[in-house]
């Protein structure tokens, strides 16, 4: 099992997600992520090396964008997680303007 870990955006979003059952979805996702990290699709371009993950969600699709790390320790690292609307190109503008590791 990996260690999660969290961007404070990742967090940011979290702390804001009121729903109890949206909430638990993503738990659920995030410890599916843990066990299987390569479950998730990973992106090419220039988002190259980052994961995503679907979480469906009463009709709606969510997205849990994370990236592996294997060298020294094992580890995820949850870069971003929202709705599906916009959720590229947030990512993007956050991976351009933030060193993850």
């Amino acid at each position: 099992m990996y260690e999660i870990r969290f961007t404070s955006a990742a967090e940011k979003y979290f702390k804001k997600v009121k729903e109890k059952k949206l909430l638990n979805e993503y738990r659920e996702a995030i410890n599916k992520i843990s066990k299987n990290p390569y479950s998730g699709e990973i992106k090419k371009g220039n988002l190259a090396g980052i994961y995503c993950y679907n979480v469906y969600y009463s009709s709606v699709n969510y997205e849990i964008a994370y990236r592996i790390f294997e060298q020294n320790e094992k580890f995820i690292v949850v870069i971003l997680a929202g709705t599906r609307e916009n959720f590229y190109q947030q990512l993007k503008r956050y991976i351009d303007n933030h060193q993850i590791l």
